[in-house]
């Protein structure tokens, strides 16, 4: 095989963009902990754009809240077609992430609250509330197609609607000021856009542009601007016929590549960069330590699958076709990945507070890192469970 089709053949699998990424995550550690840290962080700080409609921003913001957006664009549009034509296309079937994703938030920030009530941590009772979507995906997709395809749907709705929380949680109790006026216009341009897909628009274009005049007053109005890649994706206007390619479908398969192989290794390389010190080891076994790896890896565990547990015996909703509890208990682990969200979120709870601040980040690394391998070996024991039983049958 050349060299070209080994490429090829790597580019076209399910596990690359999995691959990439930890990849990527491996080399920010190391430039974090090199000579070259402080180049790095000074080029993630360096200001890009500019001044005209206050559009001058460090890199790393661009990426966070400028690239992340097309990111949240993909995997809206995924949730909307099989919301329509697939997996989610029944009220049991939709309902169940969000279920999980209620038991997902408010068992994490209970147990962090039960290790940090009334103490100088307790402001950070939001940190283990969030699932990192992105690197989540990308543990799952390393498995390639071993797992059903509605459990990685499952993941993929239950991730959205979980960072649709956490955005609200810091909205309402971590934001400083909402800026009412570019949230109305926000909202006027969601509706236009609304208005756009009742009227049968297809032009992506028509789309596209209102969608960045969307990302940037939410960007203004205070409140996490990847929401806007969200709401731009349920605009856009598919259908369930397998014989015509609906504007949703051409749109999908156009970001694929840039998302999975760009977007996504940029975000890993430049918030993983953690640089550690001695006093992170200190911030393990305290109360702020214990509360988020806790609430993160077991938190998410039993949030997720409990409430599934009952919106399933409540018949509200249903298991993800072809899929088990084994599957659910991978799922549930993954979402402990909580990394770029949760010190996010870290770095809002204790603003100026470095000490506990990197505490807290070492913390979220080591909860993510037992989350995503615990998740990925359970996921993969349950992959060749099925091999096994399809083989019996």
């Amino acid at each position: 095989m050349n060299l070209t089709v080994y490429f090829k053949k790597f580019f076209e699998s399910s596990q690359a963009s999995g691959i990439i990424l930890i990849f990527c995550v491996l080399v920010s550690l190391f430039i974090a902990n090199s000579s070259f840290a402080e180049s790095f962080q000074h080029f993630l700080d360096r200001e890009a754009g500019t001044e005209i409609f206050h559009l001058k921003y460090p890199v790393s913001i661009w990426i966070n809240d400028g690239l992340m957006a097309i990111f949240f664009l993909l995997v809206g549009l995924e949730i909307k077609r099989e919301m329509v034509e697939g997996e989610l296309s029944s009220f049991k079937n939709a309902s169940l992430p969000i279920f999980a994703a209620i038991g997902g938030m408010l068992v994490p920030a209970a147990i962090y609250s039960f290790f940090n009530f009334g103490t100088s941590y307790g402001n950070g009772w939001g940190i283990p509330m969030a699932t990192d979507i992105a690197f989540s995906l990308a543990i799952i997709s390393m498995l390639g197609k071993g797992i059903p395809n509605s459990i990685k749907i499952f993941l993929a709705a239950l991730a959205i609607v979980d960072d649709l929380g956490a955005i609200l949680v810091i909205a309402v109790f971590y934001t400083e000021q909402i800026h009412w006026i570019y949230l109305l216009l926000s909202l006027g341009i969601t509706a236009l856009l609304f208005l756009l897909n009742f009227l049968k628009v297809t032009r992506i274009i028509f789309y596209l542009i209102p969608g960045l005049f969307l990302w940037y007053f939410l960007h203004h109005s205070g409140i996490h601007a990847t929401i806007a890649g969200v709401l731009l994706a349920f605009t856009i206007p598919t259908n369930v016929s397998n014989v015509e390619i609906s504007p949703l479908e051409k749109l999908e398969h156009q970001l694929h590549f840039p998302v999975s192989f760009i977007i996504m290794p940029v975000f890993a390389l430049t918030n993983t960069n953690i640089t550690f010190n001695n006093e992170m080891i200190g911030g393990l076994t305290n109360t702020l330590g214990l509360g988020i790896i806790i609430g993160l890896v077991a938190g998410k565990l039993v949030g997720i699958n409990l409430f599934s547990l009952i919106a399933i015996k409540l018949k509200l909703s249903s298991l993800p076709q072809n899929s088990t509890w084994m599957h659910m208990i991978g799922v549930g682990l993954l979402a402990g990945i909580g990394f770029t969200m949760s010190i996010f979120i870290a770095l809002l709870s204790f603003r100026d507070e470095i000490p506990i601040q990197d505490e807290a980040k070492f913390a979220i690394l080591i909860a993510s890192f037992i989350a995503a391998v615990s998740g990925f070996i359970i996921l993969k024991i349950s992959s060749k469970n099925d091999i096994i039983e399809d083989g019996e049958n």
